[in-house]
Formats: structure tokens, C-alpha cells, sequence
């Protein structure tokens, strides 16, 4: 399998970043070919998207969230993925946001993108799209600030979305 790893500062706090990126199904306003997110439960999530032409769809299941420091999940069906990112604090109004992915490209078009830099390419745009669009916001669309390690998922009990 092939990592694939981005990063981008944003002018944002460090919480504010963090909480837009447990939004999952906001994901398709900054992520170029996610076409659906459907949060399932805390720790599943449903996905549509289109990779090189093709329709895809999978199923992954997160499986280490901590606020403000890392989000990390893999596929449980459909194409294999996993992948992490990661939040650090640079300023008060500032932060590194980092994506890793791990993805195994499947037949000739994938691998030949794969293989020309495509999937770094279309990862470094969807940090840029999420640092415009969390930056001109300023406050996130929603938060979920519980945690999950592995099968043990806590609730933050804070209001907003997911």
C-alpha cells in the first residue's frame, strides 16, 4: 500500500480545526472527490466518491480520535484505505494540519495516476480547500469532542453536531 502525506498550516486555533474535521459529512464542501459522507454511528462512516473516473464507495471505521490531536481510521469494505491527521498547536490562531493516507490504487487508471502524483496532487488541493474553508468561517459547521480508542468510544457530551 501506498502513503501518500500533505501538509498546510491554517489561521485558525488548533479546536477550531480539529472540531470542522469531525464534520464528516461536510467533507464533499472542500474535498474534491468526496461525494458523499454518511456518519453511520461515532465510529462508522459511509463514502461516495469518484477516483479517476470511477465511482467508488467503502465503508471505514475510525479508529483513534483524541480532540485537538488526531483523527486515524481505515476501511472495513470496499477499496483498502487507511489514514491519519493530525492537529498541532503552532500559535493561539494557528495550526499544522497533517493527512496521511495509505491507499492501495486498483487497475491501470489508478496506478498509472498513482504513479504520475495525482492522489498527492488532489491531497495537497483538499488541504487548501479546507484552509480557505474553515478560514473564512472562522468557527466550525459543528463539533464532536468524545474520543475513540480502538472499541472504546466516550462521549464529550458538548452540543453541536456529531
Amino acid at each position: 500500500m501506498a502513503r501518500f502525506e500533505d501538509s498546510i498550516e491554517v489561521n485558525v486555533p488548533v479546536r477550531a480545526a480539529y472540531d470542522q474535521w469531525t464534520q464528516f459529512e461536510e467533507f464533499p464542501q472542500f474535498m474534491s472527490s468526496v461525494e458523499r459522507v454518511e456518519q453511520i454511528d461515532d465510529k462508522t462512516l459511509d463514502w461516495a466518491a469518484s477516483v479517476a473516473g470511477q465511482k467508488k464507495q467503502w465503508r471505514a471505521e475510525i479508529t483513534d480520535q483524541t480532540p485537538d490531536r488526531r483523527v486515524a481510521w481505515k476501511s472495513t469494505s470496499g477499496d483498502e484505505n487507511a489514514g491519519a491527521v493530525l492537529f498541532d498547536s503552532l500559535a493561539p490562531d494557528r495550526t499544522k494540519v497533517t493527512l496521511m493516507l495509505d491507499a492501495d490504487p486498483k487497475g491501470i487508471v489508478e496506478t498509472i495516476g498513482a504513479n504520475i502524483g495525482v492522489l498527492e496532487s488532489q491531497i495537497k488541493k483538499d488541504l487548501e480547500r479546507f484552509k480557505e474553508f474553515i478560514e473564512s468561517r472562522r468557527t466550525p459547521t459543528g463539533a464532536w469532542r468524545g474520543e475513540i480508542h480502538g472499541d472504546e468510544v466516550r462521549d464529550g457530551k458538548e452540543v453541536g453536531s456529531r
